[in-house]
């Protein structure tokens, strides 16, 4: 299975990162590995990790607090979603 999430947040990038798994283990899933992409000073960014129940990647931006939303999607549009969401952060 594959997940994409979406989070709202009113934290920095290092404490986004850490409340998004937090949160991800709330609700059950064992993260067994994670990297984070964001860059320099911009209010977005990107968290991808692998976990007991599968992959999972979340888009974070600023938002007046923190929230996070998941989905269960397929492979290939998990794919998508890391691709455009990288594309997005490169500025290209």
């Amino acid at each position: 299975m594959a997940y994409i999430g979406f989070a709202r947040t009113n934290f920095g990038p290092y404490e986004t990162y850490e409340r998004i798994l937090e949160e991800l283990g709330k609700r059950g899933f064992d993260i067994t590995f994670s990297k984070h992409h964001w860059m320099g000073d911009a209010p977005f960014g990107l968290i991808i990790a692998d976990s007991d129940k599968g992959k999972i990647a979340v888009r974070w931006s600023l938002g007046k607090e923190f929230e996070l939303k998941l989905e269960e999607v397929s492979d290939e549009d998990w794919d998508e979603f890391i691709e455009d969401t990288l594309e997005y952060l490169s500025g290209d």
